[in-house]
Formats: C-alpha cells, structure tokens, sequence
C-alpha cells in the first residue's frame, strides 16, 4: 500500500456561498452528490462556478438545485450546447429526503446551497435547512463583522 494521498482522497473547496450566511439562520446541514454533465465537471475543476443565486427546491420528492452557474469552457464543450444554468439533481437516501420534505413544509424553512466541494473524486453540494433573518438581524451580522475587524486592526497595531 502506498502512503501517499491523491488530490482526490482529500476534500476541497470549489465554490462557496457568501451570501447564505447573511441572509439564513442554518438549522441543519447536509451533503449531497451532483448529477453533472462531462463539461461540468471541466469547468467545476477550473472553478468557472457561482453559488451565490443558487437555492434548493423539492419536486416530486427529488431534490435539485437551481441558480448554480458553471460557466463552459470553450475548449470543453465544443460538441455539446451548454447551458450554464440548467437545474441540477441531488443525490440523497430517501430517509433523508423525506426528513427535509417534512422540515421545509413547516413555516420559513428552506434549502440553501452552501458549498461544493470534492470528496473522494466526486463533486458534493453542502445544503441546509435555512431560516431567512429578519432586517435587524442582518445589521447585528454587519456590526459584528464590523467589530471583529476593528478588533483585528487594534492588535495589529499594537504588535508593531
């Protein structure tokens, strides 16, 4: 047996949504597989991928992501007619599946893509069952950030 770990043993980041953790409260987090297109994949491995428009929907007990954008590479996709923003399926058992159903039917309970990532040479979609936040909340999550930051410029200068 080998010691050495191939990139794809290993789990990276491909795209992050910023936006979700602004406007959502999570509640529970989750991971899903991607059924993606050969072109997809190229273009997810140079990182021609935006997450931020991307949410969650449940049809007929499936799940599937919507507003995720790969954009195509040009030498990738000469043969096939790529659309950046098709929806894309999520992989999960049933069980789970039923569980979210049940969650998101209450009141302000959504699905929000959170990241992808690969995992073991497949592509993942970190999903969560997400709260909306009401406008104060928001603004207490900018003063925060606010704060930490002039925190973090004190210390640095005082380390000079």
């Amino acid at each position: 047996m080998s010691s050495k770990t191939s990139p794809s043993d290993t789990q990276s980041r491909i795209a992050d949504n910023k936006k979700a953790a602004y406007n959502y409260f999570f509640e529970e987090r989750f991971e899903a597989g991607m059924v993606l297109e050969g072109w997809e994949v190229k273009a997810l491995r140079e990182g021609k991928v935006q997450l931020t428009d991307g949410y969650v929907v449940i049809r007929n007990g499936e799940l599937f992501v919507l507003g995720c954008q790969i954009n195509p590479l040009k030498t990738a996709s000469t043969h096939v007619n790529p659309d950046a923003v098709r929806t894309k399926k999520l992989l999960m058992h049933k069980e789970q599946i039923r569980r979210l159903i049940g969650k998101v039917e209450q009141k302000g309970y959504t699905l929000v893509p959170l990241n992808l990532h690969w995992k073991e040479g497949r592509v993942k979609c970190e999903i969560a069952l997400a709260k909306g936040k009401a406008e104060h909340d928001k603004r207490d999550t900018i003063k925060d950030r606010e704060g930490k930051r002039e925190v973090e410029r004190a210390m640095k200068t005082r380390n000079r």
